[in-house]
């Protein structure tokens, strides 16, 4: 039971009285915004619907007195983690909170309907999970899961390799990457490991490979110059496909993670031999290996981004360089250029003929580990980082880079 303080007693009746008032206000507030919620068309996201269900419980039963879930009950005891959180905030604050909560929801998904229903200037059709656009000269693909950190479902997988296989051959000079929202993205939505049956595993695996396989050859073979705006943290693939772009700009904000070895995953996108060799055997495997996470100034540091602009001034700066780029003469870029003639002309990138040879190595099997390894929570990563090394060795007799002269 809780005791309000002796001392309240004393506090003069005008004040208990608009205290009085301002509850009904928030009690009424409450009601609505229960209601609100309920015609809300978009799934907020796991995060949103912890903090909403803490609020609830907190507005209406007051601080947690439910006893701690066990460990592996996850869904509980995230929920009892979000209650227990929010301490000894008092009911009126807590409706407070859900009401503002429901009410930027609302809004957003408005925004977002209003957004929809007058589309972008050069916007392309039949994409869900992205925002693409060409206008200027610049293709621009931007992830658009805000409310999931922009993590990559099998569907968004497939609407990126469709994305870039359209900028390839489109009229565009270069083509960017970027995220919707605070995050640039969160990587692998982990769904797309949960719920396998023991008799499908080998056939997700396989499923798995060749969509990996696909993604990462549209970023190996893509002709023209790619560029990635990372507007906010990058985890996972997304992190280790920026090796196979041509520039990174970050914001100051920014930061990269791979926590492979956290989920039991072994590192994808070629960052096995390419970071390596853009940042150092030692660097690359306190990333890769050991799960350090960069800063933007960090990354810029170590050579994996090309430059970093205060957050406040990064989409300006940003997008007038890259129109800048845009319009230079397409007949003296690298647009009509094959892959492995870009990749001789910028020799930052890994050459071609090697980065296929590490890419496939393997492939299938490192998939099949992965999914078993994520649903156990073994670590796999050294095992996958020897099958690309292996196949790193071999590549290295087949193709010497060599810079163009002249």
């Amino acid at each position: 039971m809780f005791f309000w303080p002796t001392q309240a007693v004393c506090v003069p009746a005008i004040h208990l009285h608009m205290t009085a008032a301002t509850m009904q206000v928030s009690e009424k507030d409450f009601q609505k915004a229960q209601e609100q919620l309920k015609l809300l068309k978009k799934d907020p996201g796991n995060e949103t619907k912890l903090k909403l269900y803490a609020l609830f419980k907190q507005a209406t039963e007051g601080p947690c007195n439910a006893p701690k879930p066990g460990m592996l009950d996850f869904v509980k005891k995230a929920k009892w983690d979000a209650w227990n959180s929010l301490g000894s905030l008092s009911k009126d604050d807590a409706r407070q909170k859900y009401a503002e909560l429901v009410s930027s929801l609302v809004s957003a998904e408005s925004a977002s309907q209003k957004k929809e229903a007058s589309p972008e200037e050069g916007r392309h059709d039949g994409y869900e999970t992205l925002i693409v656009t060409t206008k200027n000269n610049i293709t621009k693909i931007m992830f658009n899961r805000p409310d999931r950190k922009n993590a990559i479902n099998h569907q968004m997988y497939r609407e990126i390799i469709k994305a870039l296989q359209e900028a390839g051959k489109n009229d565009s000079t270069i083509a960017v990457i970027t995220g919707n929202g605070d995050y640039y993205s969160s990587g692998n939505d982990l769904n797309n490991f949960t719920n396998v049956k023991p008799g499908e595993m080998e056939k997700m695996a396989k499923d798995g490979a060749v969509l990996l396989k696909e993604f990462v050859g549209q970023f190996i073979d893509f002709p023209k110059p790619l560029i990635a705006v990372v507007n906010g943290p990058a985890i996972g693939i997304c992190v280790t496909v920026l090796g196979l772009c041509d520039l990174v700009y970050a914001s100051d904000r920014a930061t990269f993670h791979s926590p492979f070895s956290q989920l039991g995953q072994s590192p994808e996108g070629c960052s096995s031999y390419l970071f390596p060799k853009i940042m150092g055997l030692a660097k690359a495997s306190e990333m890769l290996l050991f799960n350090k996470k960069l800063t933007a100034a960090e990354a810029c540091a170590q050579g994996l981004v090309t430059e970093v602009f205060p957050d406040s001034s990064f989409q300006k700066e940003v997008w007038a360089r890259l129109e800048a780029y845009a319009s230079l003469p397409k007949n003296v870029s690298i647009l009509n250029f094959s892959p492995p003639c870009k990749l001789v002309v910028f020799p930052i990138l890994l050459p071609h003929l090697s980065c296929r040879l590490v890419f496939t190595s393997s492939l299938i099997e490192i998939m099949r580990l992965n999914i078993f390894s994520f649903k156990h929570r073994s670590v796999p990563l050294l095992l996958g980082n020897r099958s690309f090394f292996s196949a790193l060795s071999a590549s290295r007799t087949v193709h010497s880079p060599q810079r163009c002269s002249g």
